[in-house]
């Protein structure tokens, strides 16, 4: 339904970035990086919920230390996040991580910039850059607003011209393997940001709403930015920022990207918002269902179903026929169905335990 912006390719690890690939799933370890047994247990959660590019935090030299056996251990790639020493970047390489993400404006000097761009290059592995509503360089906004244009527009123009100086950086020592982030807690200034990046560079972006806040607000937040720009074309990688459990993030990713036609959705899950008919504890079932089928889909398997119905008498067999599976509810009882035929009439965890049974037979 929309074409994609074309953007050069990069590999985190196994995974492909850029060059027409699957958009990937991205999220950030909140264990201390140098508790070796927490990160790992956290980056296997992750991996199982379908992360497909991890990154964890590496403050200091204990943590840079801990990445070798971090590399050996962890299921999916991981970035290692830096900030202010590029010693610490050249650890985490020689450690082996599958990229790293630095800041080339706050590690020191041209020259230290420079000697991450060889050490990642001699190592063949990208380096992300990025540029972040709260941290641009000095004076950079204000000289946009002092042109005329509006705050939302100014940040959006500051952000895309901080993240190419960035990038050019890196160029300049003949260094290609990059991925840029754009990042404002604003999703219109995110998406505005995106935008003009995308008109004037094909390096590819790992997009997100920065510091969106807790779920009920920031995946709202998420989904109106990310969902712009995946629907525009723009976005190769992706994470969405919660304060919660990393793993929430990866759920709300994917979900995303099934709701913008970028992964497959099957089998859609519908389920009716309830109304003064509903009867059974339609919620708490389709929780059940939603959990069920996600970790189905995070174990490699597909269901070969495309519909699976829950709702009550009205949306039943009649009006939902073309259901692979459906169950409506009543009076403490679900009806489960096929394609408008009715199976059989069950007690809530029976009716639960004949759907699972139906889902798991359907997965390969």
């Amino acid at each position: 339904m929309f074409r994609r912006t074309d953007t050069r390719s990069i590999h985190v690890g196994k995974v492909s970035v850029g060059g027409g690939a699957p958009v990937s799933v991205q999220s950030m370890c909140s264990t201390p990086t140098a508790d070796t047994k927490a990160t790992l247990d956290q980056i296997r959660k992750l991996a199982a919920a379908g992360c497909d590019i991890t990154r964890v935090a590496v403050p200091d030299m204990e943590a840079a230390e801990s990445l070798a056996d971090l590399v050996k251990g962890s299921p999916i790639p991981f970035v290692a996040d830096i900030h202010f020493d590029w010693r610490l970047a050249i650890a985490s390489i020689k450690a082996g991580v599958a990229a790293v993400r630095i800041n080339p404006g706050n590690i020191g000097s041209s020259e230290n910039v420079r000697k991450v761009a060889e050490a990642a290059g001699e190592a063949g592995i990208p380096i992300r850059v990025g540029a972040n509503s709260g941290s641009l360089p000095k004076g950079l906004y204000a000289s946009f607003l002092e042109k005329g244009l509006p705050p939302g527009e100014a940040m959006a123009e500051a952000l895309a011209e901080a993240a190419l100086s960035e990038a050019e950086q890196l160029e300049r020592f003949g260094f290609r393997d990059i991925a840029v982030s754009l990042k404002s807690s604003s999703p219109a200034s995110a998406f505005a940001a995106a935008v003009k990046f995308a008109e004037k560079s094909d390096i590819p972006q790992h997009i997100g709403v920065t510091e969106a806040g807790t779920p009920a607000r920031g995946i709202i937040k998420s989904s109106v930015g990310l969902g712009a720009m995946l629907l525009s074309g723009i976005g190769d990688t992706l994470r969405i920022s919660l304060t919660a459990d990393p793993v929430r993030e990866v759920e709300t990713g994917i979900a995303i990207l099934e709701a913008a036609g970028l992964r497959e959705a099957s089998p859609e899950i519908v389920s009716c918002p309830t109304c003064g008919r509903t009867k059974v504890n339609l919620e708490a079932m389709a929780e059940r269902v939603n959990t069920l089928v996600s970790s189905i889909k995070a174990s490699g398997k597909k269901i070969a179903m495309k519909k699976i119905v829950m709702g009550c008498v009205v949306n039943g067999p009649g009006e939902a026929s073309d259901a692979d599976l459906g169950m409506a509810g009543g009076d403490g009882k679900f009806v489960i169905f096929r394609k408008g035929e009715i199976l059989v009439t069950l007690p809530e965890e029976k009716a639960f335990a004949f759907l699972k049974e139906a889902i798991e037979k359907a997965a390969r």
